[in-house]
């Protein structure tokens, strides 16, 4: 099936692109972004293991290709492992979209990724694709260096003749990126060069004028402390409210569920949920449930259920939901809580802690937070 350009770009009209050259911010960029405009990043190197389980060697024959070890992995030539890094992000890009296009529809969404200029011509508009470029020498060293990049590093320093494999590896990701640097630099695209002389809170601020982001201003913020955090009960005008508030929603994947929650009442003892009520109307919610979409019974309470609607947001509310849930759970006798995403950057803000990743119901992969109460 072949989807129109124009399908797949207005479906990912809340995802906003950070790509590049290696080492050229892209990371560090959309992490400070995340936490300062509260916006959610996907990282596609790190959903590469959950793409390869669903991926197969027909398919998908360079995603699944094995190599012994470094020297294997290292022993090919320049135009061999160039050809196999190209076919392994083309590959995974199917999954990729798909991911998006499902993480997006309830608001926007950060991709620190791998794009080329014809693939942001196909997906995006300029006004969502940000480049961060750096001269692409000398990459390895750098990109060891770096800790969110210890497993490449102990992997390339396993190999036999290290300098060997480093200056293989060089000379590949040379290969790869000098057209490419050049040709962001004359494109309609928006693109940074590292410069040591201007500082991360720079650079991003430039990234965020160019996307249009706008931090909360204090009337916003004067603004929240209008809208009331109240406990849901059973058979109320409140919970009422929230189960029409749920049934127009626009966050697809969990109506029908939450929809049939609230309308059987199905929470049990302490479960319950808590509604954000703006001039009567229910603008958010969030739930304490001793289960959620996961096969582990030992983990409770689960803080899920989490949504804010669009006109709303900007206001700390998803703050002020998980503080109310947080309270409760303590009130209840908790010492922890759980969070489960898809995201990375997002609940790291609220104090939680990535502990490790787990599979749902459905067979998918989401990462599990923590935090003490």
């Amino acid at each position: 099936m072949i989807f129109q350009d124009n399908i797949i770009k207005q479906y990912l009209k809340n995802v906003y692109f950070i790509t590049g050259t290696p080492c050229g911010g892209k990371t560090t960029v959309s992490r400070a972004l995340s936490k300062k405009y509260g916006i959610p990043v996907y990282d596609i190197d790190e959903r590469f293991e959950d793409h390869q389980k669903m991926s197969d060697p027909e398919h998908q024959p360079s995603m699944n290709k094995d190599f012994k070890d470094a020297d294997e992995f290292f022993g090919r030539s320049v135009e061999e492992y160039k050809t196999w890094l190209l076919t392994n992000t083309r590959e995974q890009l199917d999954f990729v979209l798909l991911d998006l296009m499902r993480l997006s529809q309830n608001g926007p969404v950060l991709c620190d990724c791998h794009l080329t200029l014809e693939q942001a011509d196909i997906l995006s508009d300029p006004s969502r694709v940000a480049f961060m470029l750096k001269e692409p020498k000398n990459l390895v060293e750098e990109y060891c260096n770096r800790t969110d990049h210890q497993g490449f590093s102990d992997f390339i320093h396993s190999a036999t003749d290290y300098e060997k494999a480093k200056a293989t590896c060089n000379e590949t990701l040379m290969s790869l990126n000098t057209k490419f640097f050049e040709d962001v630099k004359n494109s309609r695209y928006f693109w940074l060069e590292r410069d040591p002389a201007r500082s991360v809170e720079e650079t991003v601020e430039l990234v965020a004028e160019h996307f249009g982001f706008e931090a909360p201003n204090t009337a916003e913020t004067d603004a929240s402390s209008a809208i009331e955090i109240r406990k849901v009960e059973k058979d109320t005008e409140l919970a009422k409210k929230l189960l029409s508030f749920v049934e127009n929603f626009s966050w697809e994947d969990v109506k029908e569920h939450v929809s049939g929650l609230i309308r059987e009442w199905k929470f049990t003892e302490w479960e319950t949920m808590f509604a954000a009520v703006a001039d009567g109307k229910v603008v958010g919610m969030v739930s304490l449930l001793k289960t959620d979409y996961y096969p582990l019974p030992d983990f409770r309470p689960w803080i899920s259920c989490l949504f804010v609607d669009e006109a709303y947001r900007g206001h700390r509310l998803s703050a002020r939901l998980i503080e109310t849930a947080e309270r409760y759970a303590k009130e209840l006798g908790f010492e922890c809580a759980f969070i489960p995403s898809d995201f990375t950057g997002l609940y790291e803000k609220y104090g939680y802690t990535h502990t490790n990743d787990i599979r749902n119901y459905g067979g998918g992969m989401d990462h599990l937070y923590v935090k003490i109460l």
